[in-house]
């Protein structure tokens, strides 16, 4: 089977997450400066529009998924250059793109599993970036243009601690600034345990 390289569309989807999530972070750096000044109407629309902003997110990891599912078909060595030569004149994507956030889930549940069920997200992190440490790319070691005080890794891993929350397998009503497995979560480690780190 001869494949045209559906990987240029996963990373398109990864570059367009990131920038999402840059835009958030900086709504939400708005809003905590309009907070502290007591801005409270700016605050509040910055609270509005990070919001929306991360339904949005939602949707592209939704569409990202469907993406994922659609099958390789078989195109012939004719085709597969003309599509190559059209894809060069647009230019390529940039490489070293992020891991992706499904590659987070196994590890969080893992870590989740191993301290009792919950833990602090400092605390949930520093073991999730230990167990992946031989899968982290090195861009996953930059830090964010828009927070050079955070690693692209751990932004990434607190996203999907959103979308794992969304599909049910982390808790929806933990504590404030706590990770909790649910029972969904740990069937899914037990069926993914192979793809663990």
């Amino acid at each position: 089977m001869i494949e045209n390289n559906p990987t240029n569309v996963q990373a398109a989807f990864e570059m367009l997450l990131e920038e999402i999530e840059a835009e958030i972070d900086f709504v939400n750096g708005v809003g905590s400066k309009a907070f502290e000044k007591r801005d409270y109407d700016r605050a509040k629309d910055a609270l509005e529009h990070a919001g929306k902003l991360t339904g949005f997110r939602d949707k592209a990891v939704a569409l990202k998924k469907e993406w994922d599912g659609f099958a390789v078909i078989e195109v012939d060595e004719e085709d597969r250059k003309t599509a190559q030569k059209q894809r060069q004149n647009l230019g390529r994507l940039k490489r070293g793109m992020r891991t992706r956030e499904e590659a987070y889930y196994v590890p969080i549940l893992r870590v989740l599993s191993e301290m009792g069920g919950s833990g602090k997200v400092a605390d949930v992190l520093d073991r999730v970036g230990k167990k992946m440490k031989g899968v982290l790319k090195k861009a996953d070691y930059e830090p964010l243009a828009s927070s050079p005080d955070n690693l692209r890794w751990r932004n990434a891993a607190q996203w999907a601690r959103n979308s794992m929350v969304n599909e049910g397998l982390l808790k929806k009503d933990s504590p404030r600034g706590v990770w909790e497995i649910s029972d969904k979560g740990r069937s899914y480690l037990n069926q993914n345990e192979k793809a663990a780190v």
